[in-house]
């Protein structure tokens, strides 16, 4: 009986051995056809925003198949590998939406056995004359001695039988000038944060069918080609840009969606009104950055006091009608950047004129660094039934306004000592100054009820006298927001000159504060890339380039405090858990052999 007994639970234990073995392979035969995580952290780091979700799912975007090589396969260092291996996870995501439209291969640009000859044919195609993959050397350590790598870090896409574009994951290196890996880390967690948005953008580039036309407006004294080159350079993969004067045309808008006006300092006449009034009519999008004030800043620096004259384009009476008021006064506000005075006792004071605007949570603003709005005005909003009013930028709690048209001296800042404040309650939130405001709804048109015959009875000029659709209209008051600095040279031919705007990015830092070394950065950059695809309706990559994603530092000193509880519970607690499990184990042998 006891050997009968003894054979019944052999033959049970078997069986369950084999069938635990057969069920653990088909776990895994299933999961290398499934993937699937879940993501614990608060911020959602780990997931795709909904905006890509909605891009792939979206066949419209793209019917045939787009194919990505990335040329990041081979023997790598770990960091490294981690970082490949963090693509792939973010690519079977994308096929998670996308299925087989997406696909995608990693290869090794130098596998084993390829000729010196295979190898350069290859980099050649991958670096096409600057245009491409832009290659990294990088030094390491290995085996204790000093080894280096060359690395394409990036991918190119195929869509439609041909490579359209091309990604780079991580910057490129000049020839001699090595990356060291122990000082790639925070490089390459950078590029892990930023991996959703670089392909997702890679992809919206490659699989256009159409761009949406942006004209950005010439003859009333507005930032030149040169001086905006940095901000079309944003926006240039996707969408066709073009400089528009209209010269009395009433087509003259008519085949572009969005308008930039940026900086205009000469008067309109009723008739370029007129057409950009009926532009937004019929749904278009204007973008205007206006200063409202002239000010000399030479004479400023030179003399330690200035005054300010009033610019009046007349664009601001018709932006009135509309429902966004542009003053004539400054904004001060403790929150800004500081000033370089060279011959002043004290050599940098807080320039409350230099104001760092404060994002609100509007998608287009909503987690950029503070915007440099440097001599901003105030906008208010005008009551408007069928707009809605919504403000963009605003000022701290600690702000304030200036009279009409103000002299501006270089002692203001001096007079409110080291704890500034400009207002009885700084941290008063009715303080905060509209410095950016954004009307999108139907509107009435600025010259229903004064509009001339001469357009009224006119065919050709089809006056609407309210909106057909909806339109959008942003104002900024400050019209050097977008503005770079530049430097020109003869052109090649010898006929006129180019342009290209200088090594410091004036969109993301102050280039006097750069000089002197001062780490201050500025989120104009993203504003004006959020702002153009919220006025042009494109979304997809909106909410991406603006997710928070918090790094939490750890705290140092709950570290001093409690580090010898933790190494005690790293010590015991796994030792502990064996012996338990020891202890458990021999008392079922125990029980058991005691019954038979």
């Amino acid at each position: 009986m006891a050997e009968k007994k003894k054979f019944t639970s052999g033959i049970f234990n078997w069986s369950f051995l084999l069938l635990f073995m057969v069920g653990m392979i088909l776990i895994n035969i299933i999961g290398s056809f499934l993937y699937t995580r879940v993501d614990m952290t608060e911020d959602k780091r780990y997931s795709l925003n909904q905006g890509t979700i909605d891009f792939l799912e979206n066949k419209d975007n793209f019917e045939n198949r787009v194919t990505i090589k990335i040329y990041l396969e081979g023997n790598l260092p770990a960091s490294l590998k981690l970082f490949r291996n963090a693509i792939e996870d973010k690519l079977k995501e994308f096929k998670q939406f996308a299925g087989d439209r997406v696909e995608y291969i990693f290869i090794n640009p130098t596998p084993p056995g390829s000729t010196e000859a295979d190898n350069q044919a290859l980099f050649e195609t991958l670096y096409a004359k600057g245009k491409g993959i832009i290659p990294m050397d990088v030094v390491y350590m290995k085996d204790g001695s000093q080894s280096q790598m060359l690395l394409w870090p990036g991918a190119v896409i195929d869509y439609g039988g041909s490579t359209v574009n091309n990604i780079q994951f991580l910057p490129g290196t000049p020839p001699g000038k090595p990356y060291s890996l122990d000082a790639m880390t925070q490089l390459i967690e950078n590029s892990v944060n930023n991996l959703e948005y670089m392909l997702i953008s890679a992809l919206r580039r490659a699989t256009q069918k159409t761009l949406k036309r942006i004209g950005f407006l010439q003859g009333h004294g507005e930032l030149s080609f040169a001086q905006t080159q940095r901000a079309r350079a944003l926006i240039s993969n996707y969408y066709n840009i073009k400089d528009i004067t209209i010269n009395d045309s009433l087509a003259a808008l008519n085949d572009v969606d969005g308008l930039i006006i940026a900086r205009p300092t000469q008067k309109f006449s009723d008739k370029d009104l007129y057409i950009i009034d009926q532009f937004l009519m019929r749904g278009g999008r204007l973008m205007c950055f206006m200063d409202a004030l002239s000010i000399d800043e030479d004479s400023l620096n030179a003399r330690g006091v200035t005054h300010t004259t009033r610019y009046s384009t007349g664009l601001e009476r018709m932006l009135f009608d509309y429902g966004l008021k542009l003053n004539d006064n400054y904004v001060v506000d403790v929150n800004c950047a500081p000033k370089p005075v060279p011959f002043a006792k004290q050599s940098l004071i807080p320039w409350f004129f230099h104001v760092l605007a404060t994002p609100t949570s509007h998608p287009i603003s909503r987690n950029v660094e503070p915007v440099s709005l440097k001599y901003t005005s105030e906008i208010q909003f005008v009551e408007n039934k069928t707009a809605v009013l919504t403000p963009v930028l605003t000022s701290s709690t600690n702000s304030n306004l200036t009279g009409l048209a103000p002299m501006v001296s270089l002692a203001m800042p001096l007079n409110y000592g080291d704890k500034p404040e400009l207002v009885d309650n700084p941290e008063d939130e009715v303080n905060k100054i509209c410095l950016a405001g954004l009307a999108e709804g139907s509107f009435q048109s600025h010259f229903k009820n004064r509009i001339i015959d001469e357009y009224a009875n006119n065919p050709i000029a089809k006056y609407k006298e309210k909106s057909s659709s909806e339109g959008k209209v942003f104002l900024v008051g400050n019209g050097r927001c977008i503005m770079n600095e530049y430097d020109s040279m003869p052109a090649r031919n010898g006929q006129g000159f180019m342009y290209r705007p200088k090594q410091i990015n004036d969109l993301r830092m102050d280039p006097k504060l750069a000089e002197l070394r001062i780490p201050l950065f500025f989120g104009n950059q993203e504003f004006f890339q959020n702002l153009v695809d919220y006025m042009m309706d494109d979304n997809s990559v909106l909410d991406i380039r603006s997710r928070q994603i918090d790094i939490r530092a750890i705290d140092k000193e709950k570290i001093k405090a409690k580090a010898g509880f933790f190494k005690m519970i790293n010590l015991l607690l796994p030792v502990g858990l064996v012996l338990l499990l020891a202890l458990i184990m021999g008392y079922i042998r125990k029980k058991r052999y005691a019954n038979n």
